[in-house]
Formats: structure tokens, C-alpha cells, sequence
């Protein structure tokens, strides 16, 4: 037996421990001749918390036989024969090890939630199995999607868990305008009901949490006699603690409390408790749907699909008393909600995925056969700015240069600007800007009233060349604190009189010494700091525009309204960035993320000058781009700069580089 689906309707988490024990005592049994055990996860915050609880639970120590693997942090040895790890960490570790000879035993865990990763490593995972007849591979997934499963992997045992307990669902009679009231008037019914037992709130985004804690919260002043309404705030993006149940031992020395989880959309999988008896959930959802034409992702509402709903009522499934409030009439349920959710390869931005596959195609596996296939036109863009980005060589593959990018588990973009800062001299202060903005934010969330005090502390902070230079501030004033504090309190204290987040500084800090670790593992050349400088920070301009060249915006009219190089969508600064903070807005600038939603914001901006943007970029990528005012710009600025005529120079282009990125490359 090689292939082995499991199907559950019991959102325990006993599969994701048990089943990975047992497997591990198989391996014992004919004594680890095939490798040990790896089990997937989509979440680090599961991966994490299941290696802990299952350490604990085979009496071993974290780290030996039992360990985990989460971007930026290993906690494994040699010895190590159970292994979680987060599905994209398994992705990247075929890049060294294509078929995976460590391992006798693939379990592949909550693949319905249908991520890049979740979906290239079951299509890769086809021909290992191929190559490794010995290898067994194990997947969990929702009742949904196993006939889908089944039809692409061929017909392979099924194991079926089923509720213990039903689950009765209340449904709106008719659609509602203000779901906010909904929710609010029901967590307080449930609350005054005196029944015991957690509520779990399902909101659209996270913003919806905020807006929701903030109005419980004020009103969670209720009768002391019902115990304490207690307000948490669970976001499925963020390394923090999972819901769990309270343990035993402060369930004796504290009053009655009833929890109320916030959570979106992927948060089912973060919550682990058998003292929920209420779910609330609001049927819609705000996913981030990319869009290559612009090359920017549109935050777009839309309703959960069936799957995803009959995923929330399973948290109910170990409650002998559970109720599902739908805020949704049984009619949208049936009409409006698709059967499955769409697959992430077919709503994203490829161009990482597009990287690993031409990487992996140098060992044999690059030929995949996806569940679903990638959306050509993202496909064709992803190869497009890989060419770009000098990633390619003229027969499509990857070249020397592209093989180096794919060593950093990064966009490669950013690895791109690392990859520059080398030859210009300033990797130290390229390596902290890679970590700060691949970290999360490390601005905290401000309390109401305290906005002037936070922006005065951070206008402390601001760097007169743009956002980049200012996250370099903030991680030396982070790093210097650390190095002269007494103790982690006075850090934690500083960052909270500051209103910066501790634990994303803490985590850029983690991220920037493995991509250190990096550059002296494949001996890139790495120069002393000399951040301050002018020289400096013109070499760190260059190392950013090198890799953000498609990223460029000019202020049209002078009142901040950025209208983009590439198409004609039109952005303002983020309220947090310094510019605006200053209210000195640039007329050119580099971006490092755009997204369009209620408010086209262009995130983490630093001045450029069109002189410096015509020196780095890529001229059959200037050629490609739209007629426009901005274009006519540049053009004016390149001509002096060329001893030889414009004509002159694109007929050079066309006969040192190929025509379009369709001729070039092709994935396989």
C-alpha cells in the first residue's frame, strides 16, 4: 500500500498526532531502512504546537526524535525520526533531495486547504512514489475533496472518521445588510443564556477582527454572575499560540470564563478545543485574487465555498450540544457557495512556484502534473519576470544566476536585490531590509487615542531616502537595545513605549541570520556596513531597482497620486510611510507591495530618480512597456545618456535578446 487517503468530519486534531506515531512505530518496526516520518502542515503555528504536544506524548526530548522545520527555523538533528514540517519547507528540501530518500512514510495534512506548496508537492510526490515503490504517503483531507483525490491519484484506500455527535445548524430566514450586529447581539444571547461553552466567531478579514474585538470588548462589561467574557483575536498569517483548551489546573483558582475566538478564513485548523459549542460564521471571505495584467493582487469579497463550510461545522463534531449559526440563508449555501475552494496556484502570483519548478527540473522532476492547472496567463507572466530578472537562459531553463536566487527562500525579487547588493557593496543593509519586510509588521496595532503618540515615536525612526532606509533604523535601534537591556523584559518594554511589535522584530532578526548564513554557504562576497554614507545609499537604491524595477511609480500631479509604470492604475502612500508621515512626497518612487482594494495603497516606498532607474533596468523591459507620459520621461533621460541613437540601441536589444518571454521558456 503506497497511497492511503484519510477523510474526517472530526476537527480533533488526534490524526495529526496519532497517525504520524503510528507511522513512526512502523518505521521502528523494520528499523528505519526506508527513513523516518514527515508530516506536513499548512500553518508554522500547527507545526510548531504538534511537535511539542507529541514530543510530550512519546516522553522524548523536543528536537531529538521528535522535530520541527518552519521557514527561518529548524528544529531537527540527524536523529530526528518524526518530523512536522510546514508544506513549503518540504517543497524547498526537494530542491537538495528530489525524491526524498530520508523519508519511508509522507503524511500530507489539511490539504484541502489547496496552498502553491500543497498542490506542486501532490504532483511531484506522483513521480516519487514512481521512482520509490518502498514509499508510503498518507493524506488527510476534507470529505469534499477525496473523489477529486481519488480520480488524480488513482482508486487508494480510504479511511472514513466520522462525528461522534451532531451538530444542529440555525440558518438566516432572510439575507441581512449589517452582519456586525448579528454577531454582536448572538455572542451576548449565548453569553446571557448561561450555557457553557467557547464561541468561535467566523469573520471576511482581519480587519473585521478588529472591529469586532473592539466592540465586544467594551461591551464584555456584563453580570460577574455568568463569568468572564474573554475577547481572542486568532490570525491564521501570525507565528502566535493556537486555541487550546484551559488547562486543568487554572481551571481551579480562576472565576468562569467563556472565550470568543475571531478568527477568518484557514483558522479552523488553528483551533483545538473541545469546549467550543458555538460557531458563528459569516459565509463570505476577503481572498487576495492576483492579477497579472497589472501585477497586482485586488482584495476581493466573495462566499466561502461548502467544503470550507462544512469544515467549521466539524468543530462542533466532539460537542455532545453544538450549534452552527449560519449568517447566511440556506439558499446562498446551496446557490452562491462553490463545492470546493479554489486552488491558491490558480488565484497567485506564480512567479516563486515557476522558480522551484525550474529548479527541480535539473533533477528529473520538473515534468508535473497538478490537480489544477496554473492559470496560463499568471504562468506567462511568472516566466516573464523571471526573464526579467536574468533567471533564465536563452533555452528557457534556469540559469547560473537562477540557481542562486532559488537558494533563498524568498521572492525573487527580493533575492534578486540581495544577489545585486553584492556587487554593490552594501549586502549588510540589504540583508536587514530582505528581513524587515519579510517579517511581519513591525508596527504595533495602536489603541484608540494613542495615534499621535505612536506616530511621534515613530517619526523618530524616519530615514529622509524612503521606508527601506527606515526599517534599517528600526532594526539598529531594535539591535542596539538588545545588545545594552539587562534582560528580554526592557526589550519587550522598548518596543512597547515605542509601539513596535517585539516578537516581528524578533523573527526579521532570526530571518536575516539564515539568509546570512546564506551568502556564506555559497561564498557570495560580503562587504563591511557603511549604512549613512552617500555612496552607501545610492548602492542600496541600485541593489532594490535591480530586482524592483517592475515596481516603479511617478507622482502625476503632485498631490501623491503615484500612477504606475507598468499599467495605469493609480495608488497613494500608505498612511505609515515616512512620506507621508512628513507629507513630502517624491515625485519617483520604488514600491514593495501594491494591492488593490478599497484603498490603493503602495506599501514600503523609497525615492528614486529616473536617471538611476534608466542605469539598472533592463532595456528589453523598458521596450515592453506602455506608451505614457512617464515612459516619454525616461525616454528623454536615457538619451543623453547613450552615445548612440534610440533606433540604433533596440536594434541591439532584438539581436541580443529574444523577442517575448513565450519564445524563451517554457514550463514543463
Amino acid at each position: 500500500m503506497k497511497k492511503l487517503l484519510s477523510s474526517t468530519q472530526k476537527r480533533s486534531r488526534i490524526r495529526a498526532r496519532k497517525v504520524p506515531q503510528w507511522c513512526a512505530e512502523y518505521c521502528l518496526s523494520i528499523h528505519y531502512q526506508h527513513g523516518g516520518v514527515i508530516c506536513t502542515q499548512v500553518h508554522k503555528q500547527t507545526v510548531v504546537q504538534l511537535a511539542l504536544r507529541v514530543a510530550d506524548e512519546m516522553d522524548v526530548n523536543i528536537g531529538h526524535e521528535v522535530g520541527y522545520v518552519i521557514p527561518f527555523e529548524n528544529c531537527c538533528t540527524s536523529e530526528t525520526i518524526l518530523r512536522y514540517c510546514t508544506d513549503d519547507m518540504l517543497q524547498r528540501e526537494m530542491m537538495s533531495n528530489p525524491f526524498l530518500g530520508n523519508y519511508g512514510v509522507i503524511i500530507l495534512d489539511d490539504i484541502h486547504e489547496r496552498s502553491i506548496a500543497t498542490d506542486v508537492l501532490l504532483g511531484l510526490l506522483k513521480d516519487v512514489l514512481l521512482a520509490r515503490p518502498e514509499l508510503k504517503l498518507i493524506i488527510n483531507s476534507s470529505p469534499h475533496l477525496i473523489s477529486k483525490l481519488n480520480s488524480y491519484y488513482g482508486n487508494v484506500p480510504l479511511i472514513e472518521v466520522k462525528n461522534k455527535h451532531p451538530v444542529e445548524v440555525v440558518y438566516l430566514r432572510e439575507a441581512q445588510k449589517d452582519s456586525f450586529e448579528s454577531i454582536l447581539r448572538l455572542i451576548f444571547e449565548i453569553h446571557h443564556s448561561g450555557e457553557k461553552g467557547d464561541i468561535v466567531v467566523f469573520l471576511a478579514c482581519e480587519q473585521d477582527i478588529e472591529k469586532v474585538y473592539e466592540i465586544v470588548c467594551e461591551g464584555s462589561n456584563v453580570n460577574p454572575d455568568l463569568g468572564e467574557l474573554v475577547v481572542v483575536p486568532l490570525y491564521p498569517k501570525e507565528k502566535g499560540t493556537l486555541f487550546k483548551p484551559i488547562d486543568e489546573t487554572e481551571k481551579r483558582y480562576q472565576v468562569y470564563q467563556r472565550r470568543v475566538v475571531l478568527t477568518t478564513s484557514s483558522g479552523e485548523s488553528l483551533i483545538w478545543s473541545n469546549s467550543i459549542k458555538f460557531v458563528i460564521d459569516v459565509g463570505v471571505e476577503r481572498r487576495k485574487v492576483y492579477n497579472p495584467r497589472i501585477r497586482a493582487n485586488s482584495l476581493v469579497m466573495q462566499p466561502i465555498s461548502q467544503s470550507q463550510a462544512e469544515i467549521r461545522k466539524q468543530i462542533l463534531g466532539s460537542s455532545s450540544s453544538g450549534k452552527l449559526f449560519c449568517l447566511y440563508t440556506e439558499e446562498f449555501a446551496s446557490k452562491d457557495m462553490m463545492p470546493l475552494k479554489p486552488a491558491e496556484m490558480q488565484e497567485a502570483n506564480l512567479t516563486s512556484m515557476v522558480l522551484f519548478m525550474k529548479r527541480v527540473d535539473i533533477a528529473g522532476l520538473g515534468h508535473c502534473d497538478f490537480m489544477n492547472r496554473p492559470a496560463p496567463e499568471s504562468l506567462m507572466q511568472a516566466l516573464e519576470d523571471l526573464d526579467y530578472l536574468a533567471a533564465l537562459d536563452n533555452d528557457g531553463n534556469l540559469s547560473e544566476f537562477g540557481i542562486i536566487m532559488s537558494e533563498f527562500p524568498l521572492d525573487p525579487q527580493l533575492s534578486k536585490s540581495i544577489l545585486a547588493s553584492c556587487e554593490f557593496d552594501c549586502v549588510d543593509e540589504v540583508l536587514t531590509i530582505a528581513a524587515m519586510v519579510t517579517a511581519p509588521n513591525c508596527f504595533s496595532h495602536v489603541p484608540h487615542g494613542a495615534e499621535e503618540s505612536a506616530l511621534t515615536c515613530w517619526k523618530s525612526f524616519l530615514h529622509p531616502e524612503g521606508d527601506h532606509f527606515t526599517l534599517i533604523n528600526i532594526y539598529k535601534a531594535y539591535q542596539d537595545t538588545t545588545l545594552n537591556s539587562t534582560s528580554e523584559y526592557c526589550v519587550e518594554k522598548w518596543c512597547h513605549d515605542y509601539f513596535l511589535n517585539c516578537s516581528a522584530l524578533r523573527m526579521a532578526d532570526v530571518i536575516r541570520a539564515e539568509l546570512l548564513e546564506i551568502i556564506k554557504r555559497i561564498e557570495l562576497p560580503y562587504a563591511e556596513p557603511a549604512f549613512g554614507s552617500k555612496e552607501n545609499t545610492i548602492n542600496i537604491k541600485k541593489a532594490l531597482l535591480s530586482g524592483y524595477f517592475m515596481q516603479i511609480a511617478r507622482d502625476v500631479d503632485g498631490s501623491g497620486n503615484y500612477l504606475m509604470l507598468t499599467h495605469k492604475q493609480v495608488a497613494q502612500l500608505h498612511p505609515l510611510s515616512g512620506y507621508s508621515i512628513t507629507r513630502k512626497m517624491p515625485e519617483w518612487v520604488l514600491f514593495h507591495k501594491f494591492s488593490i482594494s478599497e484603498n490603493n495603497y503602495i506599501r514600503i516606498t523609497s525615492e528614486i530618480s529616473p536617471e538611476l532607474f534608466m542605469q539598472l533596468v533592463p532595456q528589453y523591459y523598458f521596450s515592453n512597456l506602455p506608451p505614457s507620459e512617464s515612459k516619454d520621461i525616461l525616454q528623454q533621460v536615457m538619451d543623453p545618456l547613450s552615445p548612440i541613437s534610440t533606433m540604433n540601441k533596440e536594434q541591439k536589444i532584438c539581436e541580443t535578446c529574444p523577442e517575448t518571454a513565450e519564445q524563451r521558456c517554457a514550463l514543463q
